[in-house]
């Protein structure tokens, strides 16, 4: 026996209510439920079905496969990718708006036009004439690149199946609509409803697809965060509107490993990558001042030097600030703590401001004891000596703890001329030229 149902569906977000009401709790839209009649049937009961025994597949019959992949010849990028773009993948490309997430797909599709690659770019945001003006400042003329301007799916899934592409871009997945699907463009619904669609034709067709996708200030993937889990790739272009930096990183991949990050700086011609990461948050003009140490830092699978300044001050409040850049200010608060009771220094009628240069934002304990140290040079006013490198975890009872890859984060110092390491104490020493000084306690610190 059937019966009817009223209930009140969001037109942004496809969040059902059973009652009305003014402001949608799912998405946080104003006046956007609306009434619909759905029929419930209680007694009917679901068919039985039986099992379709051609899609079982013996473990051993599988057989290992050479993965085609496209070589974009951005290095920083493939090593992201994992070697390259492999056909049939959908690839998720997210950013901030002005990141530079159009600039690294025009780069992508120039260095893959000049190895005669069918490639399709679909713009549903900028006109021919400003793609035309990136491609000018990329110093990029090619007749070869097919343009398309349309946001409807089912036209662009038609042009991918009769172009035969190798690779497709869409720029971004944020204007595309399907006309068989309800709601405005960029809503929840048609998002993924898209991407699915997209998925499907890339893995019939075995062609590439790039799609492009706005990050709010939240740090999710503008409407969804739904598309992770439809697409085979993740990646993140990440950086300030205040640097240069950017870094391209590995959310997901079901291709090769997430561990691997890409360095960029946005320059006039484009995105161009950082062949010395460690350059790019080390200086050792400013190494020499009271309250600078210097550490390393493990991104991925790549070791990074970078400067951490400190600057302690007499506190003019009742209550002593603590302020970071780049780094966790409750690690810093901790920190501290441990400073102030197991060296008996009083930071207690101290301001503290600790930065980390580059802008870049990091967690890794690695740094804790080149933050101590750092603390405490600003606070006696007496510099550290800018050939010596401070790596180690600082726990609550001051003592220095090893950390992971030891061995690669001093061959990076010892690569870029430092003398000497200031490390917790090891079971197995590392090869090393550099002087090791090793320490169980902060109180050993010679500062």
């Amino acid at each position: 026996m059937s019966s009817l149902k009223k209930i009140y569906i969001c037109s942004k977000c496809d969040a059902q209510f059973p009652k009305w009401s003014g402001r949608c709790l799912g998405c946080g839209a104003w006046s956007t439920l609306s009434e619909q009649v759905i029929s419930s049937n209680q007694t009917k009961t679901p068919n039985k079905l039986s099992l379709n025994k051609n899609n079982l597949i013996n473990f051993s019959d599988i057989k290992n496969q050479t993965i085609p992949r496209l070589k974009t010849q951005i290095t920083e990028l493939d090593s992201v990718l994992g070697g390259g773009i492999v056909s049939g993948s959908l690839i998720l490309l997210g950013g901030e708006p002005g990141i530079g997430k159009s600039t690294l797909a025009l780069q992508i599709i120039k260095n893959l036009a000049g190895q005669k690659l069918n490639i399709l770019y679909i713009s549903g945001e900028e006109s021919p004439d400003q793609i035309k003006l990136r491609a000018d400042r990329l110093n990029w003329q090619d007749e070869n690149l097919n343009l398309l301007q349309e946001t409807k799916l089912e036209q662009i899934i038609a042009a991918i199946e009769e172009l035969d592409c190798d690779l497709i871009v869409i720029d971004s997945i944020q204007t595309i609509y399907s006309e068989e699907i309800a709601g405005e463009p960029g809503n929840i619904t048609q998002i993924r409803a898209c991407s699915v669609k997209l998925l499907e034709t890339a893995k019939k067709t075995k062609t590439s697809v790039i799609i492009t996708g706005h990050v709010t200030k939240d740090g999710a993937v503008a409407g969804p965060k739904t598309l992770e889990h439809l697409v085979d790739v993740v990646i993140y272009l990440e950086g300030d509107r205040f640097h240069d930096l950017r870094i391209l990183r590995s959310v997901k991949n079901r291709f090769g490993s997430t561990n691997e990050i890409g360095l960029f700086e946005m320059t006039a011609t484009g995105l161009k990558e950082v062949t010395n990461p460690s350059s790019a948050f080390f200086d050792q003009s400013t190494a020499n001042q009271a309250g600078t140490a210097l550490s390393c830092f493990i991104e991925g699978s790549r070791p990074f030097l970078t400067e951490v300044q400190a600057l302690a001050t007499t506190t003019i409040f009742g209550y002593p600030q603590r302020k970071v850049s780049g780094y966790d200010l409750n690690r810093l608060q901790m920190l501290t703590a441990v400073i102030g009771k197991r060296t008996n220094l009083n930071l207690t009628n101290k301001d503290i401001h600790l930065n980390i240069v580059g802008g870049y934002k990091t967690k890794e304990t690695a740094l804790d004891l080149a933050v101590v140290s750092a603390i405490i040079s600003s606070t006696k006013n007496i510099a550290l000596n800018s050939k010596t490198i401070y790596i180690g975890e600082v726990g609550l009872g001051g003592e220095v703890r090893p950390v992971s890859q030891m061995e690669k984060r001093l061959r990076e110092a010892e690569k870029l001329s430092f003398t000497s390491a200031v490390i917790p104490k090891l079971k197995t020493k590392p090869a090393t030229k550099l002087l090791l000084i090793e320490i169980s306690n902060i109180s050993e610190l010679k500062i």
